[in-house]
């Protein structure tokens, strides 16, 4: 690889989940946020630097240094809650990170995650193509930062994602990925209540970790806006029924309930990803996006372990 390597600005669940996924291909790893991450990727390769990526002066001072041949921008704030009670701070730190790392990106690939907020849920599923009329305050910050990233920065790819899920353990934080919060709560015999009027199309976090190691490797030029969905159209309900049923849990703790009154009354009622690109690129066609069965499979000794 390159020395010059890739900075990923961005330390949370996805941002650190991708910087380890390039770390262990061998690539250089630079992760940067504003606190230091409570668990830093153990794969050798990643280092941590401290960035207020709104700060401009900080970004040309660590850019300068590092020389990066590829940026990955997975910055937040990215709680919808808190996004919603704060919508002009939300749409100011957004914008400001995007515009500070596109106008140093120079010859640089820039990937910003994005992500299916940026539809206003009135559709069954959003490709490429579909309008975006976001149905929240994140959405509306994410959809400036895309807008400022496409103009700014001559190479760069916007890859909105749907609804990521992973292993988090039960002390990461009160934000835990959906997919953990559940597993969690069922694996300590707690009743579950889950929109049952809310659908999404889940995404493993490492198949958006390697469709991202996929996309920064592709070559040149490339679609400036891609998607990545899972395979499965799923409720919150659904979803965490198979979650139940996978890691052993009596299914009554699942409790359907409506979205209206909960903290995801302000997600759109479909967050739904599909693409009509993505399979067509040699790099990303070859990535196996697993389905929410799969998924769970995969992760189940993760969480029957930590017991």
């Amino acid at each position: 690889m390159s020395a010059r390597g890739t900075l990923v600005v961005g330390s949370g669940f996805v941002g650190t989940n991708i910087a380890r996924r390039l770390a262990a291909a061998g690539e250089d790893v630079t992760l940067a946020s504003r606190h230091r991450p409570g668990r830093l990727p153990d794969v050798p390769g990643i280092r941590w630097h401290a960035l207020d990526a709104t700060d401009p002066r900080a970004c040309g001072r660590l850019v300068a240094r590092l020389g990066p041949r590829r940026i990955v921008l997975v910055h937040g704030p990215s709680d919808v809650t808190w996004c919603e009670e704060h919508p002009a701070q939300a749409v100011s730190a957004h914008t400001a990170a995007a515009a500070n790392l596109a106008s140093l990106a120079g010859d640089a690939r820039l990937l910003m995650i994005s992500t299916d907020n940026v539809f206003d849920g009135s559709r069954p599923d959003n490709t490429e193509d579909s309008p975006v009329s976001p149905a929240n305050a994140y959405g509306r910050a994410k959809l400036s930062a895309e807008e400022t990233v496409l103009g700014a920065a001559a190479d760069a790819v916007v890859l909105r994602v749907s609804l990521v899920y992973g292993h988090e353990p039960a002390d990461a934080g009160k934000w835990l990925n959906f997919f953990a919060a559940c597993a969690h709560r069922l694996l300590r015999g707690e009743p579950v209540p889950v929109p049952q009027d809310q659908w999404t199309t889940p995404v493993l976090v490492d198949d958006v970790a390697e469709v991202t190691a996929a996309v920064l490797d592709a070559g040149a030029p490339l679609p400036r806006v891609l998607h990545l969905g899972g395979p499965d159209r799923v409720s919150r309900a659904e979803w965490a029924s198979v979650v139940a049923e996978t890691l052993g849990a009596p299914p009554q703790l699942v409790v359907p309930t409506p979205r209206a009154g909960t903290r995801y009354a302000s997600r759109p009622r479909n967050t739904c990803l599909s693409s009509s690109l993505l399979g067509r690129l040699p790099a990303t066609g070859a990535v196996a996006v697993r389905g929410v069965r799969e998924g769970a499979r995969d992760l189940a000794a993760a969480f029957t372990t930590a017991r």
